[in-house]
């Protein structure tokens, strides 16, 4: 009796080792900041700055939209300003997303990626290379991710908008980037960061943080929703009107939800 036990139970062992493993079929959502440092590391650096009519055609013939896709890496450094940089790595990632099946954009959502000269405040491109809080407020109006200013919750990757002066708007003084993290040299906390920088180009800088008198932090989280962009107006009013008329950091809060 002892031994015909032994052996069932031994035999129950085997049963249980040899029962596959139940897989479940659950994965977890692209990490979009990871994505948007890898984008960084794939542009090649210096190139000069240059805001001027020569940068926004090149930046128009390496964004250029074939056969239902975005192509947006340079093959070789070209003059470019500190929004189109931005705007590169942003289109680039959504083209990511689109290859990996974990976002869907409508056409009509396509076509309003692209960049045909919007004037400021205008369609996706329009508002992200307007004065003020560009990014913000395109991620705040379509609910695209968050908005904050505390420096203890950005993640690198985070797009990020600098204040260097207290102006906002007509007199502004600020620098569209890709929030890469902090550092202390020499005693002195800095904040770095990836644009097209004066007067290099296309790379990487670091600035003490005291020398930024507001940052406003936004982070990448719900592209899908790019989808409404045909939900809301057409042009921005307050992003258009940022080229004549001054605003304050505190209305630019508000605009973005913060």
């Amino acid at each position: 009796m002892r031994a015909l036990f032994l052996l069932l139970l031994v035999t129950a062992s085997l049963s249980a080792q040899e029962a596959p493993t139940v897989q479940t079929n659950q994965t977890s959502a692209p990490d979009i900041n990871a994505m948007i440092l890898s984008e960084v590391a794939r542009i090649p650096e210096g190139g000069k700055y240059a805001a001027n009519r020569y940068a926004i055609l090149q930046l128009q013939s390496t964004a250029h939209f074939e056969k239902g896709k975005f192509f947006t890496i340079p093959d070789a450094p070209f003059p470019s300003f500190c929004s189109g940089a931005t705007y590169l790595i942003f289109i680039r990632v959504l083209e990511d997303l689109r290859r990996m099946d974990a976002v869907k954009l409508e056409p009509a959502t396509l076509s309003q990626l692209i960049i045909r000269g919007q004037p400021d405040g205008a369609g996706i491109w329009g508002r992200w290379n307007a004065n003020g809080p560009g990014t913000a407020r395109l991620f705040h109006e379509l609910g695209l991710g968050r908005n904050f200013t505390d420096y203890a919750k950005a993640r690198p990757g985070d797009f990020l908008k600098i204040f260097w002066t207290e102006e906002v708007g007509k007199k502004e003084r600020g620098h569209s980037v890709i929030y890469l993290g902090r550092e202390t040299v020499d005693g002195v906390e800095q904040v770095k960061f990836w644009s097209s920088n004066i007067p290099d180009g296309y790379g990487t800088k670091s600035v003490p943080r005291s020398k930024i008198a507001h940052a406003i932090f936004s982070r990448l989280e719900k592209p899908e929703r790019l989808n409404r962009i045909g939900s809301i107006p057409a042009t921005d009013p307050y992003l258009g009107s940022l080229l004549e008329v001054e605003s304050s950091i505190a209305e630019a809060g508000r605009k973005s939800g913060i």
